[in-house]
């Protein structure tokens, strides 16, 4: 298992964290700033789930007029992870 840390671009949140399983699940997802309360269900949702269909989930996701989004971040983080 191996943790990943992925600082944020364009959202509240500052810096995304989980670990990622040899099987590319996602455990232990959490945000540092942001909405916490959505942010930890968000958290709760994708516990255990494969990070690529994440990914497809939440890929393009926009808050108000910003061109991102915490979700949309995830997406980021999650992408980066698995190329390396």
């Amino acid at each position: 298992m191996r943790t990943i840390e992925y600082t944020t671009h364009g959202t509240c949140s500052r810096i995304i964290r989980f670990d990622l399983d040899d099987e590319n699940r996602i455990h232990n997802l959490s945000f540092q700033g942001g909405c916490n309360g959505n942010l930890q269900g968000i958290g709760k949702l994708c516990e255990g789930m494969k990070a690529e269909e994440i990914k497809d989930r939440i890929k393009g996701i926009r808050c108000g007029a910003k061109p991102t989004s915490c979700p949309d971040q995830l997406s980021a983080a999650i992408e980066k992870a698995l190329a390396e």
